[in-house]
């Protein structure tokens, strides 16, 4: 064991504040941009939920010019699947509606809400994954519908009565889990019961996207390359994974959510690399009279800066240590409350990686105490 970790161990009390402002620091920044990461999933469940966003990149989804988000496609005509269609490696497209509509409560008022509608067949890439056959099978049946079981309260789909969408008769077949919504909430259903929901909101022969599969995640790339080079005028193509992922950007500098948890997240990186620049200071100049001896010793200056420094590595390492176990509580407790907290490992890595830089830096800040001192304070 070293000598500075020896000392932080003896020392442990005058140390604990800084270990506990590094843990502080660590657990706030992986827990805030967890906590983003996890709300703005929710804005791209259409394609991450459906079977084909489990398809390891194999599709692709074509919609109408200039559509940055899932849910601001507009209607394409079906002839657009002849652009796709015939392609080597591309099977024949399907057709996928996604619109809002005004939901009528039975008991009145009204919420937005989003239709989803797709093929139901055991082979449909649209569909949600969490679609039961059962559910499917009772989606066939024009003006049946399947919900959030965390929005049928919201929009009032638990009361007697006749529940409608833009004047239109529902009924409510079934819930899922898991598929909460951002803003309006998910309704799935098929592609008759949409067309029928959306009336003149959805032309003739029009569907919002075409959703294809590819042989290959390298020929859904090269697809995507060639729709965009022959037709990026007057329609839009991606790949799942790139939807998704343009999706939540969208979703993210809209709300400028992203914008206000960061500066959450710095304010604790500062408050933490404060306390811990002091704590070291503090216990730097405590122990003046110890390094002040052994400069009289000999021992070169820059040994015992060293040492410091070495100090505030196993204060971040230690920190680092406690945030985890911390972090990882924290996010099964926003579990139970149905937060969605993504602490992938690009998270966790990157704050043990900001967090051991900050420990550093208040390293260097509490040097100063060590370059005044001097071994003529032995004298005093």
């Amino acid at each position: 064991m070293s000598y500075a970790l020896q000392t932080l161990w003896h020392e442990r009390q005058r140390y604990a504040s800084g270990v506990l402002a590094v843990t502080f620091s660590a657990v706030l920044m992986a827990l805030q941009c967890g906590l983003l990461l996890g709300l703005f999933k929710i804005t791209s469940i259409p394609l991450d939920q459906t079977k084909a966003g489990h398809g390891d990149g194999v599709d692709i989804w074509v919609g109408s010019s200039g559509t940055q988000s899932v849910d601001l496609g507009k209607p394409i005509p079906e002839s657009y699947l002849t652009r796709v269609a015939g392609r080597p490696g591309v099977h024949m497209p399907e057709f996928y509606i996604a619109n809002f509509g005004n939901l009528t409560k039975p008991v009145g008022g009204t919420e937005l809400c989003y239709l989803l509608g797709s093929r139901l067949d055991v082979d449909a890439r649209g569909p949600a994954a969490v679609l039961t056959p059962e559910l499917r099978h009772a989606l066939t049946e024009r003006g049946t519908v399947v919900v959030d079981e965390s929005d049928v309260k919201r929009l009032g789909l638990d009361l007697t009565g006749k529940p409608k969408i833009n004047g239109k008769e529902i009924r409510l077949v079934g819930t899922v889990k898991g598929l909460r919504s951002l803003a309006a909430p998910w309704v799935f259903c098929s592609l008759d019961t949409a067309r029928h929901l959306l009336g003149f909101m959805m032309p003739p022969e029009h569907v919002t996207y075409l959703i294809a599969e590819c042989d290959s995640p390298e020929r859904a790339q090269q697809v995507v390359g060639e729709l965009r080079a022959d037709y990026g005028n007057d329609m839009s193509a991606y790949s799942t994974l790139e939807f998704s992922t343009e999706s939540r950007i969208y979703w993210l500098l809209r709300t400028r959510a992203g914008i206000a948890i960061g500066y959450a997240a710095l304010l604790g990186l500062l408050v933490g690399m404060v306390i811990t620049a002091q704590t070291l200071y503090s216990a730097t100049a405590a122990s003046a009279k110890e390094f002040a001896i052994l400069l009289a010793l000999g021992i070169p200056r820059w040994r015992i800066m060293l040492m410091v420094l070495n100090q505030s590595f196993w204060i971040g390492i230690i920190g680092i240590g406690l945030a985890y176990p911390v972090c990882l509580g924290l996010r099964e407790l926003a579990r139970m409350g149905n937060v969605d907290v993504d602490l992938r490992i690009e998270i966790v890595g990157g704050t043990a990686i900001v967090t051991m830089v900050m420990a550093l830096i208040s390293g260097l800040f509490a040097l100063r105490s060590v370059r005044k001192i001097e071994p003529m304070d032995l004298l005093r």
